[in-house]
């Protein structure tokens, strides 16, 4: 007959107080990491998608009016809200005397910034997870291990049901640390890879909407 005592929930139910709060920890730590990085897929794999349909549209009509109207559609594009308050920026000075160009770049700028806050937001979360989750899992296994040996102490015996409970324990803390760290990890990595994409076509594309404003037909 199967012992429930060799299962998860059997380990689990023996550990001590230290060891479930170490595994309570790295279980929130992980489903925080995991809807960081659902919330964060979406969000930067949107804004990929529609800053590319706006780019494309915006040289192909050469018109920051018309580029403006179609950017209502794309306002999960990083690219196209900083047209736009490039663009609300250079209407404020309509029947105001001179356009200033350096007032212009400054809102695009300061939009920028502020994406590229918006875009880094919660993700350094995941590296955090992924530097400290083995760390915390190691203090499980060491706390489990100094169970063992408590246990051999105690009662004098070296046999394997005295040592295998702090064992478990020392093992499932190890495995938990890691299943935490490494998809924080790979998250991690792959966010801030297609951030640095977006934040590049930021710099790269700025310059190009500052001077349609001051380069139309």
């Amino acid at each position: 007959m199967f012992d429930s005592k060799l299962g998860i929930i059997g380990l689990l139910s023996d550990a001590g107080a230290v060891v479930l709060f170490v595994l309570a920890t790295l279980l929130l730590f992980s489903i925080v990491s995991w809807a960081i990085i659902a919330f964060k897929f979406g969000y930067i794999r949107k804004s990929l998608k529609e800053s590319k349909a706006f780019l494309d549209y915006f040289f192909e009509v050469r018109s920051v009016d018309k580029a403006f109207t179609k950017s209502e559609e794309y306002r999960s594009g990083s690219l196209a809200r900083i047209f736009r308050s490039g663009y609300i920026e250079y209407r404020s000075f309509d029947g105001k005397g001179d356009i200033s160009r350096s007032r212009i770049v400054l809102a695009v700028k300061r939009e920028a910034n502020a994406e590229n806050k918006r875009l880094a937001s919660l993700v350094p979360f995941l590296a955090t997870v992924g530097n400290t989750a083995p760390f915390i899992g190691l203090f499980g296994t060491v706390w489990g291990i100094m169970t063992s040996f408590h246990s051999i102490g105690f009662t004098q015996s070296a046999s394997l049901a005295v040592v295998a409970p702090g064992i478990s324990e020392a093992l499932i803390a190890t495995a938990a640390g890691l299943a935490a760290a490494i998809p924080a990890v790979m998250g991690y990595n792959y966010l801030t890879q297609k951030i640095g994409v977006i934040e590049r076509d930021i710099d790269e594309f700025s310059s190009d909407f500052v001077d349609a404003f001051f380069n139309e037909p």
